[in-house]
């Protein structure tokens, strides 16, 4: 059943509507990247969330309904690692089929592609991201956490184009002195292949990956480097919400994107919830908390009331911590945040 809205297109308290559900399905990884799940923080002995207290595919059925209901059109599927969590092609089957969405895709670190690509291309998933740092094995192994190649991540996308799959962006996140002098070689390989890369500013998600403004490259300097050997112009978004600036290849077809969270914030556009893999809805990547709603769905709660929760909560949403950050003494590091791993980025 789907809930009755209360109000059919919701908008927060910056008059923000509500576009993007963004579904991690699980909090663990098969990667130890240095800026999301340290190695020293996630050893083996860290305990993840038993399977009792994932939401189940039922579970997110119903919510990801709720949330379509005020006008969410765009649905992405991560973790943690989301190609660990069992059939997982069938929950995108089953989140494609709601009336209302228009758009389901699915982010990973490409490691079990390979063996997902074709199920999940048949279940009707639009489009992969795939994260890859860099194609030196040394460098990119040091930032997995895991010593683990380029190689296996770029059969795994290879994988998806024998699978059909046309929608197919890479996302490297860039760290100052560790893989900002590859950032050239990943363009090249990837236009060649006709595959978007989207470079993102080292963000402070979390509490522990060491995150420092000095590591951060700036999306200026990244355009930069890369307009110097193969020559650039700005475009614009393709819609709003969206959060990577683009820029298109002077002498040819082709793009790459920025992601300046850090230093160009772009709070004011942002149009994403995220539902973790517990259950919680955080409105905000760097909330310190979440609000709960795997508990109701398990007390009995409706859909309509569900509906109900939803919507009150984004209509009181007012975050904008990247707007604020610069003016953070601390840049906020002394207030709690959620890990990304639990909410997917």
């Amino acid at each position: 059943m789907t809930p009755s809205p209360i109000h059919r297109d919701i908008r927060d308290t910056l008059n923000r509507p509500i576009r993007d559900l963004r579904i991690s399905v699980i909090d663990n990884c098969n990667l130890r990247c240095t800026y999301c799940m340290p190695q020293e923080t996630y050893g083996e002995r860290y305990k993840f969330l038993p399977e009792s207290e994932l939401l189940t595919f039922d579970e997110i059925e119903r919510i990801t309904r709720a949330f379509v209901a005020f006008g969410v059109t765009k649905i992405r599927i991560t973790g943690g690692e989301p190609l660990l969590r069992r059939d997982i092609p069938q929950l995108v089957g089953r989140v494609r089929a709601i009336a209302g969405v228009e758009d389901v895709a699915l982010t990973t670190n490409g490691l079990l592609l390979r063996r997902h690509a074709r199920a999940l291309a048949e279940a009707g998933l639009n489009r992969v991201t795939v994260s890859i740092d860099s194609l030196d094995d040394d460098v990119v192994g040091k930032m997995n956490g895991r010593g683990v190649n380029a190689g296996v991540v770029l059969d795994g996308i290879e994988a998806a184009r024998e699978a059909g799959m046309k929608n197919i962006k890479v996302n490297a996140v860039v760290q100052r002195g560790v893989n900002e002098h590859t950032i050239v070689e990943l363009v090249r390989y990837f236009l060649e292949r006709d595959i978007i890369v989207r470079f993102i500013e080292y963000m402070d998600v979390g509490n522990r990956n060491g995150w420092r403004l000095d590591h951060v490259v700036p999306a200026r300097e990244i355009v930069e480097t890369i307009h110097a050997e193969m020559p650039l112009r700005p475009a614009g978004r393709n819609y709003r919400g969206e959060v990577a600036e683009r820029h298109l290849f002077e002498d040819g077809p082709g793009e790459i994107g920025v992601i300046s969270s850090v230093t160009a914030p772009f709070c004011g556009d942002c149009t994403r919830a995220r539902l973790s893999a517990e259950g919680k809805f955080y409105t905000c990547l760097f909330a310190g908390s979440g609000h709960d709603l795997r508990g109701p769905l398990r007390a009995g709660e409706n859909d309509e009331d569900l509906g109900r929760r939803v919507a009150a909560i984004w209509t009181g949403r007012d975050d904008r911590y990247s707007e604020l950050r610069a003016s953070m003494t601390d840049y906020g590091t002394s207030t709690p945040k959620v890990e990304m791993y639990h909410i997917g980025g």
